[in-house]
């Protein structure tokens, strides 16, 4: 017996297109609308204050594919010269259960999140949505503003964070990929208030001090928060018209756990929308929230994607089991 191992740099090299990733999500979600996903609430580990390392398994019926992702955030870590997100991705064969691979997952976490965050504005965002508002330019900053450039007509990105060193990455990368006009925001607030679309990308923390006000967020702007509520006041969250989740489970889990303020409302999850058993936008005027945990299903879409195209590639190096 033997497996598959890819590098972060095998992966990258593979030049996967960012309309295959939302494709393989999107499909995810409806699996899991149409109740062909399995996948249970994510158990977790904190060794550290504000750390996690989340054991995040699922199957998908519809695709025969299941895997597990072993991922852990720990917001020190840039201090350190390290990523915050770290963590490695077990693909099985579901006939034996034998694992095939295993591959980097700051990878897959960094462009599988940033899909789901696409395939939400798909439903949930004006189709005329240009600007976009990014508070946390590190990893998910970037990629969703490349992700979601593929689904809307963004044209203006306002991105904001605490560190200058991380706006000038992040203005580099955006730059050197899509043509946006980026603007610097001063503050939270100036770079929320100019925003069809809102992304929050800073790090999950169980005590966080929130910021944004409901009176910043404009009529019909869709917020997606990747960060919990970090930074999002509870009236912020309870003044949408609309408040969805990836998943319902996880998202009370978390309440339970103390990682997210209690909810007011919840309208549904991102797969009942997809399959239209809930609606997604209904007018202009709607203000909307999708409030994105992050689920293994997006990992194990994404996984097996990665594999088959390394596997007709002839990428990667083969271990003994």
């Amino acid at each position: 017996m033997e497996l598959l191992y890819l590098s972060y740099q095998d992966i990258s090299s593979l030049g996967i297109p960012l309309s295959d990733i939302i494709r393989v999500v999107e499909d995810a979600f409806r699996q899991k609308g149409e109740g062909l996903a399995e996948m249970p609430p994510k158990p977790g580990i904190h060794p550290r204050p504000d750390s996690f390392i989340h054991a995040m398994p699922a199957y998908l019926k519809g695709s025969d594919a299941a895997g597990l992702k072993w991922v852990s955030g720990y917001p020190e870590n840039p201090k350190r010269g390290l990523p915050y997100i770290t963590g490695l991705f077990i693909l099985n064969d579901p006939d034996t259960g034998v694992p095939i691979a295993v591959m980097d997952a700051m990878w897959i976490t960094a462009y599988r999140t940033a899909a789901a965050t696409a395939v939400a504005a798909k439903y949930l965002a004006r189709e005329d949505s240009e600007v976009l508002a990014v508070l946390g330019c590190g990893t998910q900053g970037k990629t969703n503003t490349l992700m979601l450039r593929e689904v809307l007509p963004i044209k203006t990105v306002w991105a904001y964070d605490i560190d200058p060193k991380a706006l000038d990455r992040y203005e580099e990368f955006v730059r050197e990929r899509i043509d946006v006009e980026i603007i610097r925001a001063s503050s939270p607030r100036e770079a929320v208030e100019h925003a069809d679309i809102i992304v929050t990308a800073g790090p999950i923390l169980k005590n966080p001090n929130p910021v944004i006000e409901a009176d910043w967020v404009r009529e019909g702007a869709t917020a997606v928060p990747l960060d919990f509520d970090s930074y999002w006041k509870s009236s912020a969250i309870a003044s949408m018209d609309k408040f969805y989740t990836d998943d319902v489970d996880q998202l009370k889990y978390y309440i339970e756990e103390g990682w997210i303020r209690p909810i007011e409302r919840i309208d549904g999850d991102l797969g009942e929308v997809v399959t239209g058993r809930k609606p997604g936008r209904e007018g202009d005027h709607e203000r909307i929230m999708s409030m994105n945990l992050g689920l293994a299903i997006e990992d194990v879409a994404t996984g097996k994607l990665i594999y088959d195209l390394a596997m007709e590639k002839g990428v990667g190096r083969k271990l003994p089991l």
